[in-house]
């Protein structure tokens, strides 16, 4: 791992810090031990040798519109204060060359992944906009639907990707923003792969074939991953991985709305009510071994080239034992050599793999910018009444 660090797809340590200390960087400082408070501090990064990062900018989707935008705006903006509080230990990265000089500086690579198309309020400026302040991905949605996609925790919408969905994927495309597919409905997927000329990424799924939960990747899409030239990064949220827990959690959250909190909430008052939830109805634990099954199915599906790992650190209540922070990387990493993959297969998901799809999609945006201009498309246009698609 220490020519090979880890590139974690997906940590949600900035709306941890704005839902902890209202980004007070004083407050709650990760150059310090914050275990017991957060999965992230730089010496639990680098404990789990981890390379490089893919910040997530998240927003839920309550917020809508301008205000979506502006929290947005306030999410990169903590993640640059970040990069300038700890630039010894933190790199800013926009490219995969800016990876690879990171790696050889012994810094850890940042890069930022917007969660959420509702983070564009319907704007192709927009998105313009958060590639020129640094975002690299986009998830499409979130768990809701937005006026252009559906997610895989709503109900159907637009059957997938929408007119306007699928010129939000060219644009992105053109501008360098890889398309994530994590938190979509499998009819978005396969409309984004039917669309998309760039490469793929899902930064922070699992499989559904091991753990049946809409949030993970079906077959089929694995499948078509080698012909797209995409990435999987498989997550170690226990509620996506283990069966046994996915109705546990529904309780669990349930429990924590009754309560007047909401289900994604981490904060110390959520995690005591949690708890005490826990002392009456026990958790089912995942647990590395877990994670390692995810793995071996996703490497069977869609091919050693085309796998990585997206923790979700931050952004879940409960972590598999073994992977109870950023630390846990290593414990992965041994679970698959005790089980047989080789040290280049490793390298692949833990590195090469993440680099090679950002530098795939740079190369298609230098071409598709040479010959195209950017688009001025509107939602009202493509999808209003009398629309004709696009």
């Amino acid at each position: 791992m220490a020519s090979a660090p880890v590139v974690d797809g997906h940590n949600d340590l900035p709306w941890a810090l704005r839902e902890h200390v209202r980004y007070d960087l004083d407050k709650l400082d990760i150059g310090a031990d914050q275990t017991g408070t957060l999965h992230t501090d730089l010496a639990r990064l680098r404990a789990g040798c981890v390379g490089a990062q893919f910040w997530s900018v998240y927003v839920p989707s309550r917020l809508t519109g301008d205000h979506a935008v502006s929290a947005t705006l306030e999410q990169i903006d903590i993640v640059d204060q970040l990069l300038a509080r700890y630039g010894t230990e933190l790199a800013p990265a926009l490219t995969a060359d800016d990876m690879e000089a990171a790696r050889k500086q012994g810094r850890i690579a940042s890069l930022k992944g917007a969660e959420g198309g509702h983070s564009i309020n319907n704007s192709l400026a927009t998105l313009r906009a958060l590639h020129a302040l640094g975002v690299r991905y986009m998830t499409l949605t979130h768990n809701d639907n937005n006026d252009w996609a559906d997610s895989a925790t709503d109900e159907p919408r637009v059957g997938g990707l929408s007119a306007f969905g699928r010129e939000v994927v060219r644009e992105m495309n053109r501008s360098g923003v890889l398309v994530d597919l994590s938190h979509v409905a499998a009819t978005t997927m396969r409309d984004a792969l039917d669309t998309t000329a760039a490469p793929v990424i899902f930064s922070h799924s699992s499989a559904r074939s091991v753990c049946d939960h809409p949030r993970n990747i079906p077959d089929d899409v694995l499948e078509r991953l080698p012909g797209n030239g995409g990435v999987a990064m498989a997550t170690f949220v226990p509620k996506f991985i283990l069966p046994a827990a996915v109705a546990w959690t529904e309780r669990a959250d349930a429990n924590l709305r009754a309560h007047g909190l909401h289900h994604l909430d981490t904060t110390p008052r959520a995690m005591e009510i949690h708890r005490a939830f826990e002392a009456v109805d026990p958790r089912p634990v995942a647990t590395v071994a877990t994670v390692a099954d995810h793995l071996d199915h996703m490497r069977e599906a869609a091919g050693i080239d085309h796998i990585g790992i997206g923790g979700d650190f931050d952004g879940t209540a409960f972590t598999p034992a073994g992977l109870d922070d950023v630390a846990g990387y290593p414990h992965l990493i041994a679970e698959l050599l005790h089980r047989g993959w080789s040290r280049a297969d490793l390298t692949k998901l833990t590195w090469s793999n993440a680099v090679r799809v950002l530098r795939d999609a740079e190369d298609v945006a230098r071409d598709l910018a040479a010959r195209t201009a950017p688009s001025n498309a509107t939602i009202d246009v493509l999808d209003g009444p009398g629309a004709t698609g696009a």
